[in-house]
């Protein structure tokens, strides 16, 4: 088996955010750089060759057009590079879908754009986001992703019900719009 190349392109949110613990009250999303949150991931053992970049450190509330250009201009690259196999995006969920309709109308899908984000910062006791991550890895390395647009992985979160995909030889929605994440007790 080959193993993917993925570019992982941070722009901040819950996935990188910190609260210091339960009982405190100054969550602060965007805490945790690229490297940090790709050093976590590789701890898993998924086989994959992760590089990545860090577009913004922010919470997604604070998109801007700016920001949005410069996650394009990298995706677009990505997308031409022919040593890529397919990107993977960290992300709040204030504006993941904003985000992945913007990417969605404005790149070609030649290869698997895969949005992910975390409903928990990343040192709570509960969170997923390497989970997520990971994830988002297996939807990003599937065939089936080619061609579909880009795609958002959020995974379960605290008391959620799990990925919005699954692999069971080919990727299968989960009964609802692809890439859509659920809804909590559904």
């Amino acid at each position: 088996m080959i193993t993917p190349k993925i570019l992982v392109l941070a722009t901040g949110g819950t996935i990188a955010g910190q609260a210091g613990d339960a009982i405190r009250h100054d969550y602060r999303p965007g805490q945790l750089g690229i490297d940090e949150m790709l050093a976590k991931v590789a701890t898993l053992g998924i086989p994959a060759q992760l590089s990545g970049k860090q577009i913004a450190n922010i919470g997604s509330e604070d998109m801007s057009a700016a920001i949005w250009a410069a996650l394009h201009r990298e995706t677009a690259a990505a997308m031409a590079d022919p040593e890529c196999d397919g990107v993977i995006i960290t992300h709040g969920t204030d504006t993941v879908e904003e985000t992945a309709f913007l990417l969605d109308l404005t790149l070609p899908t030649t290869k698997p754009v895969v949005l992910v984000g975390a409903m928990q910062p990343a040192d709570t006791q509960r969170n997923n986001n390497q989970q997520n991550i990971a994830n988002a890895m297996q939807v990003m390395r599937s065939p089936e992703t080619a061609g579909r647009g880009e795609l958002e992985e959020m995974g379960a979160g605290a008391g959620g019900s799990g990925s919005g995909w699954h692999a069971g030889g080919a990727l299968k929605p989960s009964g609802r719009r692809p890439g859509r994440p659920r809804a909590r007790g559904r």
